[in-house]
């Protein structure tokens, strides 16, 4: 399984569609095997969950992402996971532990900071 993470440096983005790269975490038997680092690509229609899914995710993990994105992930068979916060790696393991799940925040209009709300 392959774990994908909308990032800003180490960390979890806010938004999914601003953020500077991914980091793509290749796991096996529930433990993190390899980490790789993709610079984000730039925002195209219908492009991301294509891209992402080129390189093998399975699931994207980002702080927050609009409701079409969300909707275009899981059409491409990606499952998504929003209200992730703090180190990439550490909100990885929690998702290998079980103890990660989405909040279903969910940004509704191109805005920013702390402008994305629950649903």
């Amino acid at each position: 399984m392959k774990i994908a993470i909308a990032c800003d440096g180490k960390n979890v983005t806010e938004h999914f569609g601003h953020c500077e790269s991914y980091r793509i975490y290749e796991t096996k038997d529930g433990k993190i095997t390899d980490t790789r680092i993709i610079d984000y690509p730039g925002h195209r229609p219908n492009f991301l969950p294509t891209f992402l899914k080129e390189h093998g995710a399975d699931v994207i993990i980002s702080g927050g992402m609009g409701e079409t994105a969300i909707n275009m992930f899981n059409e491409s068979g990606i499952e998504v996971i929003v209200g992730a916060v703090g180190d990439a790696e550490t909100v990885a393991k929690r998702y290998l532990n079980g103890d990660l799940v989405t909040t279903g925040t969910v940004c509704r209009e191109h805005m920013h900071h702390d402008e994305c709300e629950s649903q």
